[in-house]
């Protein structure tokens, strides 16, 4: 059984690239469906920072190819240049990989917590649409085991930075104290939620919270506060408001070129900063342009992700080794898992030399009691399982399958039809 992983993150593809590969969690069956007519086996793991196809298979080469077609279909960059974007690890690895993401080591944000539930989420939902096998399943519930012992045995999460509490350092940072702001979020899930509460924390005065539905925003200010507004307010908060945070899960631009110039005509030239956590992006790239007014998007908070990553080295080094113990009992199982067809079919040659054997012995008896037949059947078998325990064991142990080729060759075992 082969694992491969097809991926692109924020360190290998720009912003505009990864938003056209974003998937969000409305879509998600959607894109699991469609990854299905190629990839039967598979899980779909999106965020901000990647976009990550993990796939099993018998043939890891036919897996790396419909990988990389269905995410060059995505983000429209086929051929060579789309291939630079996109990264490839397989079986270990690829495992590897995972169990560090879960562990918050290839965030953008390092030791985020958020991530643990997305990879939850993404195994979910490729368990829902049926693209799940025993592998698929293992390594994830691995990924996920190792996530929560890095949170219990590890501070790398304790008072972690989240992207929403960065926005709004990065608004702090641009127009000074919060204290006596007014701030205009634009999505009501979770990251709009974490916006809102570091918000108050920082004094923010005035915190309007806008989404597609009121319910959405009054459901999220009833939590944590501000005030709940609907989209067709927008013209007025942008006018008012002097930070603007979009974190929508909208599938186009909210905010564009014509909605911030009136804005901005009607606010005497005071400045407004406006921070886009999105994915994809909310907010027009163009809008940079507009006088009294600071864009920034989700990868212009690089300095601050350094900061953080440059305070927690000691915990890296905790995690670290917590990923490679969970890693060495991945390795045991998986290397148990691709013996079993060998052990299957040399059990199944010994128990059918063994009933052979037996079913002669017996005809040269005298008649036996049931009993005594049920003790001799037990005998045998005990003497089998005895003999083949430690080669078993060892087939099991090896690490380059010299051992398990050797068996098979031995004993003319035909592993691959009891598969």
């Amino acid at each position: 059984m082969q694992l491969c992983l097809v991926g692109i993150n924020y360190n290998t593809a720009p912003l505009a690239v990864r938003e056209k590969a974003s998937i969000n969690v409305e879509k998600l069956g959607e894109s699991l469906s469609s990854l299905h007519r190629d990839i039967h086996r598979g899980v779909i793991l999106s965020t901000c920072n990647r976009t990550e196809i993990y796939a099993s298979g018998s043939d890891s080469t036919s897996l790396e190819k419909a990988g990389m077609l269905f995410l060059q279909t995505l983000t429209g960059s086929k051929g060579a240049a789309g291939e630079n974007f996109i990264y490839i690890l397989k079986n270990v690895e690829a495992a590897r990989h995972l169990f560090r993401v879960a562990g918050g080591l290839e965030s953008m944000v390092v030791g985020e917590y958020e991530i643990l539930g997305q990879v939850g989420q993404a195994l979910e939902a490729a368990g829902k649409a049926g693209m799940t096998d025993l592998l698929l399943n293992h390594i994830f519930q691995g990924a996920i085991q190792a996530g929560r012992r890095v949170r219990a045995e590890t501070g790398i999460s304790r008072n972690a930075l989240s992207i929403s509490s960065i926005a709004v350092n990065l608004a702090e940072e641009t127009l000074g104290k919060l204290s006596g702001r007014t701030m205009l979020v634009i999505g009501a899930g979770e990251a709009g939620r974490l916006v809102v509460k570091v918000a108050r924390d920082r004094g923010v005065s005035r915190i309007a919270v806008a989404s597609r539905t009121h319910e959405r925003a009054a459901a999220l200010v009833q939590r944590v506060g501000g005030i709940p507004v609907g989209l067709d307010s927008l013209p007025q908060e942008l006018a008012r408001a002097d930070i603007v945070v979009t974190c929508a899960g909208a599938p186009h631009r909210m905010l564009g070129t014509n909605q911030i110039e009136k804005a901005v005509q009607s606010r005497g030239g005071r400045p407004i900063v406006i921070i886009d956590i999105a994915l994809p992006r909310n907010v027009d790239p163009e809008v940079a342009n507009i006088p009294d007014v600071s864009l920034r998007n989700i990868d212009d908070l690089t300095n601050i992700y350094e900061t953080n990553r440059e305070g927690r080295l000691s915990e890296i080094v905790m995690v670290e080794e917590i990923v490679e113990d969970e890693m060495r009992r991945l390795a045991a199982w998986w290397k148990a898992l691709e013996v079993r067809p060998l052990v299957s079919a040399l059990m199944a040659k010994a128990e059918e030399i063994r009933d052979r054997q037996l079913g002669k012995t017996l005809k040269k008896l005298r008649p036996l009691s049931a009993e005594e037949q049920e003790s001799l059947e037990a005998m045998t078998k005990s003497i089998v399982n005895q003999i083949l325990k430690d080669p078993i064991q060892q087939i099991k142990a090896d690490g380059d399958g010299e051992h398990a080729r050797l068996m098979s060759e031995l004993f003319q075992l035909d592993a691959e039809k009891r598969k």
